[in-house]
């Protein structure tokens, strides 16, 4: 069995790539998800935030994510602390998953992980899809596709690895800055060549 890595930067599309490997047949498992599931209530992760970080990154019941994420963005210590908790509930729940698929016999899953060059991950996979997209077509998704001020967008871009460094690293790209078909044509031959098909 093959574990590819999926990854891309913020407002790359890699949600949308994601889907269309899934449509192909690929297994995929989202890192994101088991983030949600992790630190969902009644869940030891859960707990840990709240002891963590107070009372207030609750509301309704669940982790408010936003008020979580704005708290950490700017703190590292913060976000060290975040991720010391989260990030071996996320990595056992992917292991788990993976499991899960061995045992059904797949040939190729596919671990979506955002930040897997961030954190040094690429050496667990036999290889690595990048979903590419410029600096200024992320910016512009994220101002104008999900609403966000564009400093923050600015920031937030500005947090993670720059998406040329990625692409140097990736094994495998698909650009994603242009039409759906022409992303979808790239995704297809990607697989053709990650299933040997």
């Amino acid at each position: 069995m093959k574990v590819i890595g999926l990854t891309g930067g913020v407002g790359s599309g890699k949600s949308t790539v994601a889907e269309m490997l899934r449509e192909l047949g690929a297994t995929v498992i989202d890192a994101d998800q088991a983030a949600h599931e992790v630190y969902a209530p009644g869940t030891p992760g859960f707990e840990a935030v709240v002891a963590e970080f107070g009372p207030d990154v609750v509301r309704d019941g669940a982790i408010d994510r936003q008020r979580l994420g704005a708290l950490v963005f700017n703190d590292d210590a913060a976000r060290r602390r975040l991720n010391a908790i989260v990030h071996p509930l996320v990595r056992e729940w992917m292991a788990a998953r993976t499991a899960e698929a061995v045992e059904r016999g797949d040939e190729i899953v596919i671990q979506d992980v955002p930040l897997l060059f961030e954190n040094g991950l690429e050496g667990l996979f036999s290889s690595v899809l990048l979903v590419y997209a410029p600096e200024d077509i992320q910016l512009e998704r994220l101002a104008q596709g999900r609403g966000v001020p564009r400093e923050r967008a600015r920031a937030i871009i500005a947090a993670q690895m720059p998406i040329e460094e990625k692409r140097r690293r990736a094994h495998h790209v698909v650009d994603n800055s242009g039409t759906i078909d022409q992303t979808r044509n790239q995704v297809e031959e990607v697989w053709a060549q990650m299933s040997g098909r």
